[in-house]
C-alpha cells in the first residue's frame, strides 16, 4: 500500500492513506514502518479517521502493541484528529494521552497544523 510522504517543519513523515483501512493489528503497524523506512521518514502520522475503535480503548491493549511496535523500531508517532470524545469517556486514556504527550515518542495532536508547531518546538 502506498502511502502519503508529507513533510511537517522540516520532518519528513508518512501517513497511513485517508482511503486506507483501519489500523487494527500489529501487521498494520510494520507495513506502516516498512514505508517510513523506505522514504528515509522518522515520524508516523496516524489520523484518527484510520484507527480501529479498539485502538482508543486501552484495555484492547491495541495501542499498546501498535505503538510499542513503533518505538521497538526507533520511530516516532503522532495519532492526528479529535478525540475529545473518548477522552471524555475515559479517564485512563486522558492519563495515558497526557504522558505521551510529555515525552519524545508518541504524541497526540488536534490535526497537522499542531504537530508541525510541535515538531518545529513553538
Amino acid at each position: 500500500m502506498a502511502m502519503d510522504l508529507i513533510d511537517l517543519a522540516g520532518t519528513r513523515a508518512v501517513a497511513w492513506p485517508a482511503d486506507a483501512p483501519p489500523l487494527s493489528s500489529g501487521r498494520d503497524a510494520g507495513d506502516l514502518i516498512g514505508a517510513a523506512f523506505s522514504h528515509q521518514a522518522r515520524l508516523v502520522v496516524l489520523p484518527v479517521a484510520r484507527l480501529s475503535p479498539e485502538f482508543l480503548r486501552l484495555s484492547s491493549g491495541l495501542a499498546g502493541e501498535v505503538l510499542q511496535t513503533f518505538v521497538n523500531y526507533g520511530l516516532r508517532v503522532a495519532i492526528v484528529g479529535d478525540i475529545a470524545g473518548p477522552l471524555a469517556a475515559s479517564a485512563p486514556l486522558g492519563d495515558f494521552v497526557r504522558e505521551s504527550n510529555r515525552g519524545s515518542q508518541v504524541w497526540f495532536a488536534d490535526d497537522l497544523d499542531a504537530l508541525a508547531r510541535r515538531l518545529s518546538g513553538a
